[in-house]
């Protein structure tokens, strides 16, 4: 049966005493009366907040739905809607309340769990390490099994199960011990000894879930070069594409893999799956010869790196491994064809292993035994995030959104302002000629046992000037480190300000614009 837009009937006798109290409390309410009685459920969507923008695969339709506050959101959502109908974008970065942050995972099944999850803990605290139980195992790896032996404690990841951190035997993985706020737990010695791992040696990360578009056609390096602020990587290479919206905001990063003249791959966060296609949509001329196909579902990734990546990828495959950073080639490995591409976010020598489904099982046997005397370790989630941190590596949704423009994320090498034309090149052009008034920036930060979460408050002599964008530990500098954005006369390197920090400030130390490990880059392009 199906309930929509109904009421359920009136019941005011189990709130009699909320009603008495009321009118003890306020009087005047005794005597107004009752003049209409609405008595309906709540709607709770998987993650607690509403839907509020474009409605998914459904051109020029926007929804307003699933407020489990009702009116006390009406003046919000009611800007944003509005701004979303007349202007096709909002002054506020809105990806918390998007519709299309759900994708096809999120059925009727896991829409019910997860709703009386999020309704049972609707005042729960929320902790950093905690992962929520309900309507998990939606999207399995082809190697979760051989990852579970290993000791992955999974997190979900727009319904994929990924490996957060590996535990060895005698770990608590309870659920309680997740119940804090500090660095410390279990996880953070096994999240150490990845990172070491992976700069002494050589880990492997099964990383299923990569939203993946492949887009050809005649004019397709044109079209891309319009819709992105840099270049567009040549046949046989890979590079970052940063596409802006006419505001000059970040609105997506892709990796562009050039496979041919007219040939791409475009790859995007996991949950970007539904938002970023409908972009590259939206903006393909009609009556083009460029189709985009989304081949998500087709293929998996793992990441193998570390300073011992290229002795293990020699024994199991043909591959030129001088190729350098950033190009990619076709191999085989176990018989099986994959994509090797020389790219590591955990800023190492590395490269990324892109499979077929069906093939990804038998890659990663292979890889996981020729990398056995070369020390070969599994690392998850935890400590890629670590990794990423002291490479400065932005994080889509976090360090990446339409709050901020290129300019002020620190990322003007990826503009190419001898491009005729691209989207928001021309406030971009205004704003670098009036001044960016605030910046990236990568702090460290002399924390106590917890490190910033995001979005925590950047002070300086007792005012506000920024924000934490993300936070963390460093394994390979022993740092507390933030990123975050900084009012532009703060952005010296060496200036003090002070990030709080579930309400207490600490020192925090503002660095060059470069990485914190491995500045040069000497380590990724050896």
């Amino acid at each position: 049966m199906t309930f929509s837009f109904q009421l359920f009937p009136d019941d005011l006798e189990r709130l009699d005493w909320y009603l008495n109290d009321a009118i003890a409390r306020v009087p005047i309410l005794g005597t107004a009366g009752l003049s209409k009685v609405i008595n309906g459920p709540i709607p709770y969507a998987p993650d607690g907040n509403p839907l509020i923008g474009p409605m998914p695969g459904v051109p020029n339709a926007f929804e307003a739905c699933v407020f489990t506050f009702g009116i006390a959101q009406a003046g919000g959502a009611g800007k944003v809607l509005a701004e979303w109908v007349m202007e096709g974008a909002t002054e506020w970065d809105m990806w918390s309340c998007d519709p299309r942050r759900f994708t096809a995972f999120a059925d009727r099944d896991y829409s019910i769990a997860k709703g009386v999850e999020v309704y049972g803990h609707e005042y729960a605290i929320h902790f950093p390490r905690y992962t929520w139980p309900a309507g998990r195992n939606k999207k399995i790896s082809p190697l979760h099994d051989r990852v579970a032996k290993l000791g992955a404690q999974f997190g979900a990841y727009n319904g994929w199960e990924r490996a957060n951190w590996y535990a060895k035997p005698g770990d608590d993985t309870s659920e309680e011990s997740t119940q804090t706020f500090t660095r410390e737990g279990p996880w953070q010695q096994r999240i150490r000894e990845e990172c070491h791992a992976v700069r002494d040696a050589v880990g492997i990360l099964d990383l299923p879930g990569f939203s993946r578009f492949k887009v050809s056609g005649t004019g397709a390096r044109d079209w891309l070069s319009g819709l992105t602020t840099g270049l567009v990587p040549k046949p046989g290479r890979i590079g970052l594409g940063y596409f802006s919206d006419e505001k000059g905001r970040v609105v997506t990063e892709m990796s562009i893999m050039a496979l041919d003249e007219d040939v791409f791959f475009l790859t995007t966060a996991g949950v970007a799956e539904w938002h970023d296609l409908e972009w590259l949509q939206n903006h393909l001329p009609r009556g083009s010869a460029i189709t985009i196909s989304n081949v998500t579902e087709q293929f998996s990734c793992q990441i193998v790196t570390g300073p011992k990546a290229r002795d293990l990828f020699a024994g199991i495959c043909d591959a030129d491994l001088s190729k350098s950073w950033l190009s990619h080639q076709t191999t085989q490995i176990a018989g099986r064809y994959c994509q090797l591409v020389r790219v590591s976010f955990a800023g190492e020598l590395g490269w990324e292993i892109h499979t077929k489904i069906a093939d990804t099982a038998a890659v990663f046997d292979a890889v996981w035994q020729a990398g056995q005397p070369y020390g070969l370790k599994p690392f998850g989630m935890y400590a890629l995030d670590s990794l990423r941190l002291e490479k400065g590596y932005r994080a889509w949704k976090g360090d990446l959104s339409t709050d901020y423009t290129p300019l002020q994320s620190g990322l003007e090498r990826f503009i190419k302002w001898e491009k005729p034309a691209f989207i928001g090149k021309a406030a971009l052009e205004s704003e670098k000629q009036q001044g960016v008034k605030k910046r990236f920036v990568t702090l460290t930060v002399d924390a106590g046992d917890c490190d910033a979460p995001y979005m925590s408050t950047l002070w300086h002599k007792g005012s506000i000037v920024g924000e934490t964008t993300s936070g963390g530990w460093g394994h390979r500098i022993d740092k507390s480190i933030a990123l975050g954005m900084l009012k532009t006369e703060l952005t010296e390197p060496g200036t003090e300000v002070e990030v709080e920090i579930f309400g207490e400030r600490f020192k925090a130390t503002v660095h060059p614009d470069q990485p914190l490990w491995d500045p040069a880059n000497e380590r990724i392009r050896a």
